[in-house]
């Protein structure tokens, strides 16, 4: 079935739809390296940071390949961030469990990503609200941040006091952004409810 416009539809299987379903399948992979030997084993660590940084190379270019071929799918729209928040929330919460990162930075994140995403689905028939450039910066220094946490840095650098230092600052910086997008979200998410025609 074709189009309004006369095109044919993206088909569901897709190569950007199959690198999100990759991002997926890699989620329990990670999970289970990252618990292995209760992330005491410097090489399941490794293990673990080696996935990680595959799904997050995923989630860099799965999206930008949908929009510039064309395969824009609602499976993909969808399962995109499904896919995003799933990995992003096993690795804060088992670094949390582990006792690697405290509980109260996955709180944080965790509850703005879960708001945000409640809120732009509450808002939709009103509008969307585009990612901003203050969004991606939050996404890019909240990986790279993670990924520092499920690498074993002590045990490969010896517990360096500069690189934990330099490890949480990021983290930090992570987490101001992630509430700071957090606020703008429900900022853009008020005008753009204020706009709208009544009725």
């Amino acid at each position: 079935m074709s189009s309004p416009t006369g095109a044919e539809p993206p088909p569901v299987l897709n190569i950007a739809n199959v690198l999100t379903v990759l991002r997926l399948l890699l989620v329990p992979v990670f999970a289970w390296a990252l618990f292995a030997h209760s992330g005491q084993d410097v090489d399941w660590r490794l293990g673990a940071f080696t996935i990680f940084v595959a799904a997050a190379v995923t989630d860099r270019f799965d999206g930008e390949l949908a929009r510039r071929r064309g395969l824009v799918t609602a499976f993909g729209t969808i399962a995109d961030p499904i896919a995003d928040k799933a990995l992003m929330g096993t690795a804060l919460m088992g670094l949390s469990a582990l006792h690697l990162l405290p509980w109260w930075i996955t709180v944080v994140i965790l509850g703005r990503e879960i708001g945000i995403t409640l809120l732009r689905f509450a808002v939709l028939r009103h509008g969307i609200i585009p990612a901003s450039r203050g969004g991606k910066a939050k996404t890019l220094v909240q990986t790279v941040a993670i990924g520092l946490y499920v690498l074993p840095l002590p045990e490969l650098v010896g517990g360096s006091d500069l690189v934990e230092g330099a490890r949480w600052a990021l983290m930090m910086m992570a987490v101001v952004l992630t509430v700071a997008t957090g606020i703008d979200y429900v900022l853009r998410a008020i005008r753009l409810r204020s706009a709208a025609p009544a009725g």
